[in-house]
């Protein structure tokens, strides 16, 4: 599990961000669709994942994260705790090349045994932490 200061400098650095579970903003005052618009407002690359929705902020949406064409630094996760398992295999499943750094689970999501795999795989861990109020902390 990263620190703060760990998880403030993926905040600060991120270029390119999966979210798994982005809304498209038809349901006004979601998070899963303003922290996604607030890190694209700030010059970061959003990649939506949701196999419910088309697009997203004029951007095409992907079903799974295999389907990503684009590497992401960070994958956002805004689903409940029971569906990290999964996210957690399909993380687990991607090709070298396409492993972002960073898996990190919004405000109010934890799964310690998914964290525990993701990370005893590589993958720098961030659970119950809103990317959105570090990514404006960091004063980007």
């Amino acid at each position: 599990m990263l620190s703060d200061a760990e998880a403030l400098e993926v905040a600060r650095t991120a270029q390119v961000v999966a979210v798994v579970g982005m809304t498209d903003g038809s349901k006004p005052g979601r998070p899963s669709f303003e922290i996604p618009q607030m890190l694209q407002e700030r010059g970061i690359r959003v990649l939506p994942v949701n196999p419910l929705i088309k697009e997203a902020l004029g951007l095409p949406a992907v079903a799974h994260l295999a389907d990503l064409t684009l590497k992401p630094d960070v994958v956002d996760i805004f689903r409940r705790a029971e569906a990290i398992p999964e996210i957690a295999d399909e993380l687990l499943a991607l090709p070298a090349g396409k492993r972002p750094k960073t898996v990190w689970l919004q405000t109010g999501i934890t799964h310690p045994e998914s964290e525990a795999r993701l990370e005893a795989a590589g993958y720098q861990v961030v659970s119950d932490k809103c990317l959105g109020v570090l990514v404006a902390r960091s004063g980007r």
